[in-house]
């Protein structure tokens, strides 16, 4: 919402990444391209940006409200002026009889779409919230699932989520020093925020052809598609509910991208749209789930997790007397309603 600058450049800190940059005037940008999202103020759904933050409310929900995570959907990537560019990673093998030599080599080859998948990102988690026993970046990052389901027409067949490799302390990519660097004349940062607000120059001056990895230094060789210590836990939670490397990476420092038809994704098929029972009373068979509403005002989406309980084949579903509280629902609302265990 406007007014939460403030607090999402300050989580930004704790990253910094394209999604979610160290920059107030991105930061502005952002909150306000999501809250144009939300309101439907964006009247072009393919240039719409969710972005959901994680409140902690204070001691029994009294505040003051404290954002301390955020997610990301990106309605689609690729569009006319703003290609989703990436590199294909393939094997390719070489063999001669004369001197009885064979070698596997790993090319890379840009590509481009102008009509490219939705996008999941933007997960961050403040450091003194990560180990939190109500599994609190479980929360806002299924939280994006729900949203998918909830609003299907308005996404893409297909979703991706661009995963960071190792980088150095600094910052930097080994990749971009030996590749992106000698093809732009641009550092890393730099490159990296031009890219979010342009890309052409990305297709007027890298290699339209063939490159070989085999050409480059090692320690460029080595992160080409492989996953950053910081977001292996992300890699773990995206095979788990039916994402597979794609064999494609990011062009700058060769993260590896993940994809998913979204109607595959097993978050996104356990969401249901059910009618609110009465509330759970104590000592109710449960488990844990996220619970959501739409709201004709600010915030316009709210999500809880609760305890749920849904009989089969009723339609209906009864969560904890404090999740009606927070939503601000009564039994015979519909609410979405995802079970995560």
């Amino acid at each position: 919402m406007p007014g939460d600058e403030p607090q999402l450049l300050a989580l930004a800190q704790h990253l910094n990444s394209v999604n979610l940059p160290v920059d107030p005037g991105r930061i502005a940008e952002i909150v306000e391209l999501a809250h144009g999202s939300f309101t439907g103020r964006i009247e072009k759904h393919t240039e719409r940006e969710y972005v959901f933050v994680l409140v902690d409310r204070g001691e029994d929900g009294a505040g003051p409200d404290r954002i301390v995570g955020t997610s990301m959907i990106i309605a689609q990537l690729g569009r006319r002026g703003a290609p989703y560019i990436y590199f294909d990673v393939m094997d390719e093998e070489k063999y001669s009889a004369t001197i009885d030599k064979h070698f596997h080599h790993k090319v890379l080859r840009i590509g481009y779409s102008y009509n490219g998948p939705t996008e999941i990102g933007g997960l961050v988690i403040h450091p003194g919230y990560r180990k939190a026993s109500e599994r609190l970046g479980t929360m806002i990052s299924y939280v994006r699932f729900l949203f998918l389901k909830a609003h299907r027409e308005l996404f893409r067949p297909e979703v991706v989520a661009e995963l960071l490799p190792p980088l150095e302390s600094d910052g930097t990519s080994h990749l971009w020093e030996a590749l992106g660097r000698k093809f732009t004349g641009l550092d890393y940062a730099e490159a990296d925020v031009l890219s979010k607000r342009n890309k052409e120059f990305i297709k007027g001056l890298f290699p339209e052809g063939a490159v070989y990895a085999t050409l480059l230094p090692q320690e460029a060789q080595d992160v080409i598609g492989k996953v950053g210590a910081q977001t292996r836990g992300v890699e773990k939670l995206l095979r788990r509910v039916g994402f597979r490397y794609a064999d494609r990476v990011d062009p700058f420092d060769g993260g590896p991208h993940f994809f998913a038809e979204i109607d595959d994704v097993t978050l996104v098929r356990d969401t249901k749209k059910l009618v609110l029972g009465p509330p759970l009373e104590e000592g109710e068979s449960a488990v844990r789930g996220l619970v959501a509403v739409e709201l004709p005002v600010a915030p316009f989406f709210r999500c809880v997790a609760s305890d749920v309980r849904m009989p089969v084949k009723t339609g209906w579903v009864s969560i904890g007397r404090d999740a009606h509280e927070h939503l601000g629902v009564e039994p015979g609302f519909e609410v979405w309603v995802l079970p995560f265990g």
